[in-house]
């Protein structure tokens, strides 16, 4: 798990990293930092179209190879960032990472699902998505060090280089889902994916759709509020040790700790879920009163950071969980598709708030948002947590390597 999980610390940096270089990326490209920014947003938007189309070509294919090869492709799309001569081409080299990213994020949510049982899925999605939390905690500051001494090709080039050594790991390293194990015959897979047989999912999409559709109307509303995080606390930050830097820092390190809380529920994901939820929407709601006292302002901050760290594992947790053994490709294909929807749709809605109000009209516009998604979620916890309903992705897989072992 540890592997994937420094898989998805490339993926997340690669994303972001426009962002840690934008002023010497838009003048080494000649072009108004803008335009620079766009290939973040044009990024999200590859991954919800191109996740679906991708996952299906490669469907019934060892998820290694897939990984490791759609590792190559991301590898490729820096080192070609790197030597682009002009904005265009760039545009071009990161069309083709986002696309890579997106099959990336669906093949290691599923082949997570597929490698541990039931009981271990929560903390082996917290560790994958460790891996991205640190992408967004130190790869972007990092890359940003390495800008700062040696240019933005260089950390583009850099970040290639350890994207290539990690997808020979992955080929390497991490185990094969047990179906294709040699000695296995492929029987028990035909069956998960026929729908039949003990290892059978639930009975219909129903579950596993209704939780995606409320993830992402809890993304929008956290991400509308994400995305004007500098302006909302603004005050609070000028009033601390290394300003805006450091409580960006802080609400990193909260999220940190979120995720890790996350692989502690086990089972118990959809009420931790709802709770996670409810405790993000709370946090949104505290932002109206950052001005108060700058430590008040830095306490709701970590608040905020903790309960949303925790919601992207919980999430991918659940949608596998429903989704069981027969939908497994589908729900990692969701995942990427809601996740960057909600970012997207998200950062949209919150312009449009901010420009006929400000900044400081958002918190409680996405609480309630994120406030009815809590209530929604912890209605239907009991059922989705009923056996019957989750699917039991590890039970009726025989040999299923601990999380230790990948």
């Amino acid at each position: 798990m540890l592997v994937l999980g420094t898989a998805t610390f490339t993926m997340v940096t690669a994303e972001m990293l426009p962002t840690a270089v934008l002023p010497q990326m838009s003048a080494g490209l000649g072009v108004a930092e803008s335009r620079t920014g766009l290939l973040v947003s044009v990024w999200a938007a590859v991954v919800v179209v191109a996740s679906f189309p991708l996952v299906r070509l490669v469907s019934g294919r060892d998820r290694r190879s897939v990984i490791a090869a759609a590792l190559v492709v991301l590898a490729a799309s820096s080192l070609a960032t790197s030597l682009a001569p002009s904005y265009g081409v760039t545009v071009g080299a990161r069309l083709l990472g986002a696309a890579a990213v997106g099959l990336l994020w669906a093949s290691a949510n599923a082949h997570v699902a597929d490698l541990v049982p039931d009981r271990l899925l929560a903390r082996s999605v917290a560790v994958v998505l460790g891996g991205a939390t640190l992408g967004m905690v130190l790869g972007t500051p990092l890359a940003s060090l390495v800008t700062d001494a040696v240019g933005w090709r260089a950390a583009f080039a850099g970040l290639g280089v350890l994207t290539l050594v990690v997808a020979v790991l992955v080929r390497s390293v991490v185990a094969r889902r047990p179906e294709l194990a040699p000695g296995s015959g492929g029987d028990g897979a035909a069956d998960v994916r026929a729908g039949s047989g003990p290892a059978a999912g639930p009975a219909g999409p129903g579950p596993m759709i209704t939780v995606t559709v409320l993830v992402g109307v809890l993304l929008v509303g956290h991400y509308g509020a994400y995305t004007y995080v500098t302006r909302i606390v603004e005050a609070p930050a000028a009033a601390l040790p290394g300003g805006m830097s450091a409580l960006l820092l802080v609400f990193g390190l909260a999220s940190a700790l979120g995720v890790v809380l996350a692989g502690q529920f086990g089972a118990r994901t959809a009420p931790a879920l709802a709770l996670s939820a409810a405790g993000t929407a709370l946090a949104l709601l505290g932002l109206v009163a950052v001005d108060v006292h700058p430590a008040l302002g830095a306490a709701v901050v970590v608040a905020w950071g903790v309960a949303s760290g925790a919601l992207p594992p919980l999430a991918q947790t659940l949608i596998l969980r429903l989704g069981g053994p027969s939908r497994r490709e589908t729900a990692g294909a969701l995942i990427p598709v809601v996740f960057n929807g909600g970012i997207a749709v998200g950062a949209a809605a919150a312009s449009l708030v901010v420009a006929d109000a400000g900044a400081g009209a958002l918190p409680v516009p996405a609480a309630v948002l994120v406030g009815a998604t809590a209530v929604a979620l912890w209605v239907g916890a009991r059922p989705w947590s009923r056996p019957g309903t989750a699917g039991h992705a590890g039970d009726g897989v025989a040999a299923q390597p601990s999380s230790a072992e990948v």
